[in-house]
């Protein structure tokens, strides 16, 4: 009797283990949401979760191999580009093998949602971890890193106290001086997105128009080739993705092109995200929440901001060394949604300002 006794006290324990590890985190007397406790959520032994993504494998295998050993949790990645990948959601409907999607620039998660392919989740983990201006306002998806689309210049050429704002590269004294990457990257379909947001379709579209005016070459295939354009003298500043310029100081730290961090007077310097949501049709929506939450935590966030010399979303962890050398800067606060919902007019005025 009292080994039957044990065993179904046994039982029960680990039955409440399971379904309290299902459970976003508890909220300390402070009302922040306290450290999650890491359980393997309730998924199959042989199933695994699936994410579609965009990202490079190399920068999120690590981070997925990291939560495995973690949590014992298998994961499983399916790659292409955010548009395929969307696509490919909408077709498989309920069929689909996918639990998250995961990609680079919240006008991608902001079209994801629109398509109907993602679902909200209620998670006061994300919500403590995340800035609100970082993830959907209907919480289908959340920043988990922050790259700014910001200014760099030739430091023989340019003193940084010439610099100001992004709508002051188009100021006749940058004639023939500025580099702009192509205008059907998603990341400057973004930025004149947010720029639209802040200023207004009139004022943008001028400010397009004098890049447009003042360019010194033909605009850039990638955010790489226009900072070596800069660094050789082919143009004087220019526009960039913060983390682009990590990669090139890694391989040379004397590197003479410098950072400036736009708009600091103003509303500051436009960020955008990678991140994700929960697809609408997961199969393993629990473990799926479970994840989101482990990547926006002091652990991943760490990782994250090694991995792509991006900055973390979440505020408690410091960027890598390298990252934090180039100083603090206010980031923009418009929701990176508009980025999204923006994007359709932006490609519709970059095209008529002549950005090509």
């Amino acid at each position: 009797m009292k080994k039957t006794l044990f065993l179904l006290a046994v039982a029960v324990g680990t039955l409440c283990l399971v379904a309290c590890g299902e459970k976003s985190a508890p909220k300390d007397a402070a009302g922040a949401a306290e450290k999650p406790v890491v359980a393997a959520p309730a998924i199959p032994a042989d199933a695994q979760l699936v994410i579609y993504t965009s990202r490079a494998e190399q920068l999120i295998k690590p981070i997925a191999q990291a939560y495995e050993k973690e949590t014992g949790v298998k994961v499983a990645f399916v790659s292409d580009k955010a548009g395929p990948l969307m696509e490919r959601l909408v077709a498989e409907g309920s069929n689909t093998p996918a639990d998250i999607f995961m990609v680079v620039d919240a006008g991608n998660l902001w079209q994801a949602s629109q398509k109907g392919v993602l679902q909200p989740i209620e998670s006061a983990v994300l919500t403590a971890n995340v800035p609100a201006h970082l993830r959907d306002p209907k919480n289908e998806w959340f920043g988990l890193s922050v790259r700014a689309r910001t200014i760099f210049f030739n430091k023989d050429k340019v003193k940084a106290e010439q610099l100001s704002t992004y709508q002051d590269l188009a100021s006749d004294k940058w004639k023939g001086k500025l580099c702009l990457r192509s205008s059907k990257t998603v990341y400057n379909q973004s930025l004149v997105a947010m720029l639209t947001a802040d200023d207004g379709k009139e004022a943008t579209e001028q400010t397009v128009k004098g890049w447009v005016a003042n360019l010194a070459a033909p605009e850039f295939a990638d955010d790489t080739k226009l900072l070596e354009a800069i660094a050789a003298g082919q143009c004087e500043v220019g526009i960039a993705n913060s983390y682009y310029y990590g990669r090139l100081l890694e391989k040379n730290p004397n590197l003479n092109v410098g950072v400036f961090w736009a708009n600091q007077k103003g509303k500051g310097a436009h960020v955008n995200i990678s991140g994700a949501g929960v697809v609408k049709n997961a199969k393993h929506k629990p473990a799926a929440v479970a994840f989101l939450e482990w990547l926006s935590s002091e652990k991943a966030q760490g990782l994250f901001a090694d991995s792509n010399l991006e900055f973390p979303v979440n505020a408690k962890i410091k960027p890598n060394s390298i990252v934090t050398a180039w100083g603090e800067f206010k980031q923009s606060q418009i929701n990176v949604s508009q980025a999204g919902s923006g994007q359709a007019d932006a490609v519709i005025l970059m095209d008529k300002a002549g950005y090509k």
